[in-house]
C-alpha cells in the first residue's frame, strides 16, 4: 500500500507538470497569434504590391495601343 507521503509527491508531479502544460499551451497560443499576425501583414504587403505591378501592367498596355493606333494611321 502507497505511504501517503508518496501520494503527496505524486499529486505535486502532476501539478507541476499541468503547470507546465498550460504554460505551454500559453506560449503556443502566443506563437500562432503572431505568426497569424505576420502574415496578415505580408498578404497586404502582396497585395499592394500586386496592384502596383497591375497599374504599371495597365500602362504600359494604353502606351502599347497608343503607338499602334498612330503607327495604324501613319
Amino acid at each position: 500500500m502507497p505511504s501517503p507521503m508518496a501520494d503527496q509527491r505524486a499529486l505535486d508531479a502532476i501539478a507541476r507538470i499541468e503547470r507546465a502544460l498550460a504554460r505551454i499551451e500559453t506560449a503556443s497560443s502566443r506563437a500562432r497569434t503572431a505568426a497569424a499576425a505576420e502574415s496578415s501583414d505580408e498578404l497586404e504587403r502582396v497585395r499592394e504590391a500586386h496592384q502596383r505591378l497591375r497599374l504599371r501592367v495597365e500602362g504600359a498596355i494604353g502606351q502599347l495601343d497608343h503607338l499602334l493606333e498612330t503607327e495604324g494611321r501613319g
